[in-house]
């Protein structure tokens, strides 16, 4: 389940709020609601989500340290261009890539599928 926490250094960012599930803090945009985790793995966690805006239901998935080494960048990478061009019924697009608060120091990616 997911719980509303405080922002990590104590100063909010406007346009995020700040979920905690699994021991993992999400920074995602306030028009998404997390529902509850669905998955986790070696690269990342999915919740569902629910966009408040519109009621539509997404999945939100974090990647972690994503310049942590070269390999994980390129494979991250690989994986919003894959995403970017995939337009099938059977197959989860890509809907927005969550912007990060700060550009030049930001660790995380956050992808809403």
């Amino acid at each position: 389940m997911a719980m509303l926490v405080g922002p990590p250094n104590g100063v909010g960012i406007q346009g995020k709020h700040y979920f905690s599930m699994w021991q993992t803090l999400f920074e995602i945009d306030t028009k998404y609601v997390p529902i509850k985790l669905i998955g986790r793995g070696a690269y990342g966690i999915v919740c569902s989500s629910t966009n408040h805006e519109t009621n539509e239901k997404v999945a939100i998935k974090k990647i972690h340290n994503v310049f942590g080494n070269h390999v994980d960048a390129l494979r991250t990478l690989r994986e919003l261009k894959l995403l970017r061009h995939i337009g099938h019924e059977n197959a989860i697009a890509l809907k927005v890539v969550m912007m990060p608060a700060h550009r030049r120091t930001f660790r995380d990616v956050y992808l809403c599928l």
